[in-house]
């Protein structure tokens, strides 16, 4: 879709709707909605709705990272920690390694 042949009140919901969207445990959206509103929100010259697409555009940025950030932290955690936790790590793996303890 090309937002420059959006009208800027249109744009402004679309916005809304992805940062709205990310609560539902998709920060995907959040990620796509900073990326994608990013030109409209800083660097397009200034109309009526662009502070407002700002701030959905900063706090789906945030939102994205800290969730980026949270998935890191668990992937290294159980990826290094599997094996000590014996059986439980084994209940919660998908597929089981053969030759780890």
């Amino acid at each position: 879709m090309d937002l420059s042949k959006m009208p800027n009140d249109k744009k402004l919901y679309l916005c809304k709707w992805y940062f709205r969207g990310g609560f539902a445990l998709l920060p995907f959206l959040w990620a796509v909605n900073a990326i994608w509103f990013f030109k409209e929100a800083f660097i397009r010259p200034h109309y009526e709705e662009q502070k407002t697409i700002r701030k959905y555009v900063i706090l789906s940025g945030v939102g994205a990272l800290f969730w980026i950030a949270i998935l890191v932290a668990w992937i290294i955690t159980f990826q290094t920690q599997r094996a000590a936790w014996g059986e439980f790590g084994d209940s919660i793996s998908y597929i089981i390694p053969e030759g780890m303890p």
